[in-house]
């Protein structure tokens, strides 16, 4: 019987001990994941499109822009740009794309493209200020600063054009491929298929929205996740 209590009482201590210990294991593990994208429709996003004939920006005719079957489908037939309407910081965006098969001109013969844009400030435009993770056959994951953002690779600032990956990681295309980019701070991180491509410090920018390109390319996206880092300060 006293065994008995002796048992219950050291459990109770060892309970004890976990409910303590909880908060420094949660402090350390990333916050659960924020869905951007409901599956549904494109609530929570805007749309900005480049139209030859001098429309609306923020209209889409030509669905450009649309959700099918639980994915963004992105038409590549015009320049626009599909942008959070909220601003982030400190967080790993994950999300999956896969090539389609239509290319627009004046791109019909180039590599399919598109981009995952962060830190987007400013007003909007083809394309905004912003640092891109991007999406391009061959080309994905390296970074490009986009309207006079910076980066630091490899102890060298770099203030325009573009930072090639250090490896490829992209699956065939039309194979879905799972990219996350980790903004931390003022540092920036790309993950193709789980393998680091390309990364730097000292970003210009560390907070702002979030866009997808349509750049003459069908593409989709799907599964458009953001987890807050819990050791952002």
């Amino acid at each position: 019987m006293h065994h008995g209590r002796r048992l219950a009482w050291a459990a109770l201590g060892l309970g004890l001990a976990l409910v303590g210990s909880v908060p420094l294991l949660e402090a350390q593990a990333d916050d659960k994941a924020t869905s951007l994208f409901n599956g549904k429709d494109l609530s929570g996003w805007t749309i900005f499109i480049r139209h030859t004939d001098k429309l609306d920006p923020r209209t889409d005719p030509k669905g450009v822009f649309k959700v099918e079957d639980g994915v963004i489908h992105i038409s590549g037939e015009e320049f626009g740009a599909l942008t959070t309407e909220k601003e982030f910081a400190n967080y790993r965006l994950t999300l999956e794309f896969k090539w389609g098969e239509k290319r627009w001109p004046p791109r019909e013969n180039a590599k399919r493209d598109s981009g995952i844009l962060v830190h987007c400030v400013g007003p909007d435009k083809v394309w905004t200020k912003s640092i891109e993770c991007q999406i391009q056959e061959g080309d994905c994951g390296d970074i490009w600063l986009v309207d006079g953002t910076s980066i630091v690779v490899d102890g060298k600032k770099v203030d325009k054009g573009r930072v090639v990956k250090k490896t490829d990681a992209e699956k065939p295309t039309g194979q879905w491929n799972k990219v996350e980019v980790v903004c931390d701070g003022d540092k920036m991180t790309n993950i193709v298929n789980g393998v680091v491509v390309s990364e730097g410090t000292q970003t210009s920018e560390t907070k702002g929205r979030i866009m997808l390109q349509s750049e003459g390319a069908e593409v989709y996206y799907r599964n458009v996740e953001l987890r807050p880092l819990s050791s952002s300060k």
